[in-house]
């Protein structure tokens, strides 16, 4: 396990380096000038060109790329264009608040998912079925913004049920375990676990057919075990494909928030990356984009492992 543990880690790092260089370039190559977001319209040439070598902007690419990268070994991200203030202190609140978004999205929509689609693989052609596949399919298909728009519609301006934006009373960015900021959490974590929902049903519903027509859970039956037995070794084989599908998903979810967090001014990674796309501020565009890619070759390093953990087989392999 040790060796495997390794073995993994050890691909994880070439992996991570091309990630990082993906992150800088496409940010590099977008249209506009980050200088912009700094310096007036008007400001004389001499002062744009000093602001561009205080920033590195003035070194090549490659250059610019090593001292980049030489400083996020260090762990330092850099200073936003915008604000002035170091990347990591305004990413590490946004890290916070999009990890808790996307942990109770995902108990909503991993929790139905199974539900859902372990009642359909189990009772494959029956009215549970149909429902659960009519609710995988319009899971996959309403966009996320548009729903958020709609549950906005219903929850906070008809029925003036819960808040329409924000993270907390008066515009607060600081959690807290009570209900007039857990009122906040519901209609993005709602809307964000749509997706999630239908794919983990889709998956679970056609792993849990596949397995329950194998000769394995005839015998089971045959010798006279009870449902519940059946049951429980019809979901130690279907665990380790469902957690990759989990896995992915989670994944998913912290990097793809970013039309969600936009909706409901939700203070997470996507809003700040919405706000730096439109401020060109490129050291808050790189350090999020990759903090967010690192967290998901992390998120896969994990799901192999409890794979593992789960199915000896694929170690074996």
């Amino acid at each position: 396990m040790a060796f495997y543990l390794l073995r993994r880690v050890l691909y994880a790092i070439p992996i991570a380096l091309a990630v990082g260089f993906v992150c800088f370039m496409l940010v590099q190559i977008a249209p506009g000038d980050p200088i912009n977001a700094i310096v007036p319209p008007d400001a004389p040439a001499d002062v744009v060109e000093q602001v561009r070598r205080d920033y590195g902007l003035d070194q090549p690419l490659p250059v610019q790329f090593g001292l980049w990268l030489w400083k996020v070994a260090q762990g330092d991200l850099g200073r936003s264009l915008a604000t002035g203030r170091p990347v990591w202190a305004d990413l590490s609140s946004a890290i916070g608040n999009t990890l808790l978004l996307a942990a109770v999205a995902s108990a909503i929509g991993f929790t139905l998912g199974c539900v859902l689609g372990g009642l359909a693989g189990t009772f494959r052609g029956s009215v549970l079925d149909r429902i659960a596949v009519g609710a995988a399919v319009a899971g996959v298909s309403v966009p996320h913004y548009w729903l958020g728009m709609v549950l906005v519609v219903i929850f906070s301006v008809q029925l003036n049920w819960l808040p329409a934006m924000g993270a907390g009373p008066g515009g607060s960015a600081d959690w807290a375990w009570d209900w007039a900021h857990m009122q906040y959490l519901v209609l993005p974590a709602v809307t964000l676990s749509v997706i999630p929902m239908g794919i983990v049903t889709r998956t679970v519903r056609g792993i849990v057919a596949e397995i329950m027509n194998q000769e394995f859970v005839v015998a089971l039956r045959g010798k006279g075990l009870t449902r519940r037995g059946v049951f429980l070794h019809v979901v130690k084989n279907a665990a380790p494909n469902t957690l990759a599908v989990m896995g992915l998903q989670l994944g998913y979810l912290m990097g793809g928030s970013i039309l969600v967090e936009t909706v409901f001014s939700w203070p997470g990674t996507g809003l700040l990356l919405n706000n730096a796309i439109f401020q060109r501020d490129l050291p808050v565009l790189q350090g999020t984009i990759l903090v967010l890619a690192m967290f998901f070759v992390a998120l896969n390093l994990i799901v192999d492992l409890m794979q593992t953990a789960l199915d000896p087989r694929i170690k074996r392999a």
